[in-house]
């Protein structure tokens, strides 16, 4: 069938739900949801015969959904109605939540349901159960509820309505309902409080003076008594504050005292104050239980070394990568015979990160220290022919994070990973971290300028067929973990291992006299010194369109075919 996609951006829901429909033989054109005339436009050029909105923050005009069926993607229970679902549900510390289709009408959230979908809530924070239980279950919801339109036409499915009764009407969530008392709220609620903003739009608070919106936040364990409400110690660029029980560390703020503020490490968003703070360091391969969180952490075990780097949104910025690298180093001086890279469990990678270049001195300067610093962690990776190397993708990942983990011998990804292997929709970036290297070798179908040129995702099952993932697997993040390590183990004690790695050292002595990596690195380099440093604005003008939200005046044209 024609299904038009109807939303605000083109998130990670809307590229898994645009995977899944295009695998099942359907043709996908996307709309975004500038104006009710560009609405009706898109629908009138394209003729769908389903439309669907996967992500809206506005109702569908009306002129569209009575003349077609216009199906809406709620985060929410069957009966939830209202803006805030996720946050709710988190704030309430409900045991279960869900996903619900359910067709357009006139009233917001009522119309008839098409398919619904449960699953179990934990303590993450909200975005990471968009990316991860809301999106399985949305991929379900939305297959069965297509699959009906395409057996039975317009006419909805016959559903329980019993099942509406935990459902009802709330609010949007505003401020007054996320304030934290930190006099009084112990640790796991302000935990509940940050995580259910976190994303958007952030807990309003007050920070050495100045109003911010609060985001990223952990536990942090202390053995000593401590004012509520005191920042107490920095680790890393994380602000350390305690609470009514304990403390947490808070990772990103977005103060709200200039025009244009953005989302920052707490670190860069308070340099004078932070740097006052007392440092309170935890070493590399502390185990987590008992110690402070922190982005980079390694533990080792039956001859598996592991480093654990969930950065932000999966953001890398220069610091943040010169301590990846120090890691990695330290991580492949182990007595260790495997490392396995595990990222982060939203996002494996994500590359450069664009907030800290954005709120720089000289962008174009920060662009270039944070490429370089990327580059020098690729390199590390590459070179590293000592231990067998396995990137696991827990999460997706994007443009230099792909090709990060293409240094690794092996990678694995779990079936609902999306990775996006170009730097194109940045503002034509020609990209870095030696891809040039990388993906000709790795490529079994496709040219490399189809791959960097393509401007769309690719599902873990189509990068395993184009050569850039070696397997796929795990049902779940759970049991895509649990695999990882069982795998990871068996390898280490693989007799093979051994030849693995003179293959391993051969190849890259081979590939090294054949052209040296710092060839391929100073050709990158001078395209990206172009894009950085050029008479062509268009990565600086992307990349601050992208860091403050700035709504898109059009849709762009690889993914509007009606266009």
């Amino acid at each position: 069938m024609r299904i038009l996609f109807l939303t605000r951006s083109f998130n990670g829901l809307a590229q898994r739900l645009f995977l899944d429909l295009t695998a099942a033989g359907h043709e996908v054109s996307i709309e975004f949801d500038i104006a009710d005339a560009v609405t009706a436009e898109a629908v009138a050029l394209f003729k769908p015969a389903l439309v669907i909105a996967p992500f809206l923050k506005r109702a569908i005009p009306e002129a569209v959904w009575r003349e077609n069926v216009c199906l809406v993607v709620h985060p929410g229970i069957v009966g939830d109605r209202g803006p805030s679902a996720l946050d709710w549900a988190l704030t309430e510390d409900e045991y279960e939540w869900g996903v619900t289709v359910l067709q357009a009408t006139a009233e917001l959230d009522a119309g008839p349901v098409w398919a619904s979908e449960r699953f179990p809530m934990r303590a993450g924070t909200k975005s990471s159960l968009y990316r991860n239980e809301v999106t399985e279950a949305a991929s379900r919801a939305v297959l069965c509820a297509v699959q009906h339109f395409e057996c039975h036409g317009a006419r909805p499915p016959a559903l329980a309505a019993a099942s509406a009764s935990a459902g009802r009407w709330r609010p949007l969530m505003r401020q007054p309902e996320r304030h934290i008392d930190w006099q009084h709220d112990d640790t796991q609620t302000v935990l509940r409080k940050i995580r259910a903003a976190d994303g958007t739009p952030g807990v309003l608070d007050e920070v050495f003076g100045v109003t911010c919106h609060l985001f990223d936040a952990q536990a942090e364990p202390v053995d000593e008594a401590l004012a509520p409400g005191t920042h107490f110690g920095r680790r890393d660029e994380a602000l350390l504050r305690a609470t009514a029980d304990g403390a947490v560390r808070i990772g990103h703020l977005r103060r709200t005292d200039t025009a244009g503020t953005i989302k920052l490490p707490a670190g860069l968003a308070f340099h004078d104050e932070f740097a006052s703070l007392p440092e309170r360091p935890v070493v590399l391969d502390a185990p987590l239980q008992g110690h402070g969180w922190r982005e980079v952490r390694y533990e080792a075990s039956h001859g598996v070394g592991t480093l654990h780097f969930p950065f932000y949104n999966g953001a890398m910025s220069t610091a943040q990568c010169l301590r990846l690298n120090a890691a990695l180093q330290f991580a492949l001086a182990q007595p260790t015979r495997v490392l396995l890279l595990l990222g982060g469990t939203e996002y494996w990678s994500n590359g450069i990160h664009l907030n800290v270049i954005e709120a720089a001195h000289s962008a174009a300067d920060e662009s270039w220290r944070n490429i370089n610093a990327i580059d020098d962690v690729t390199q590390t990776l590459i070179e590293a022919t000592g231990q067998f190397v396995v990137a696991a993708m827990q999460g997706s990942a994007g443009a230099g994070g792909v090709y990060m983990a293409l240094a690794a011998d092996q990678v694995w990804a779990r079936p609902g990973v999306l990775l996006n292997p170009h730097y194109k929709n940045m503002g034509n970036l020609y990209g870095s971290e030696y891809w040039t290297y990388l993906l000709p070798r790795r490529l079994k179908a496709g040219t490399p300028a189809q791959v960097m040129n393509h401007r769309l995702p690719v599902s873990a099952r189509q990068a395993m067929a184009m050569g850039l993932l070696d397997d796929c697997f795990g049902k779940s993040p759970a049991e895509f973990l649990t695999q990882v390590h069982a795998r990871a183990r068996a390898l280490a004690a693989s007799d093979d291992l051994p030849a693995l790695l003179r293959a391993k050292a051969r190849r890259r002595v081979q590939d090294e006299a054949t052209r040296p990596l710092a060839d391929y690195r100073q050709h990158e380099l001078q395209r990206m010194h172009r894009n950085f440093y050029g008479f062509d604005p268009s990565y600086h003008i992307a990349r601050s369109n992208f860091v403050h939200r700035v709504a898109p005046s059009w849709t762009p044209r690889h993914l509007a075919l009606h266009r």
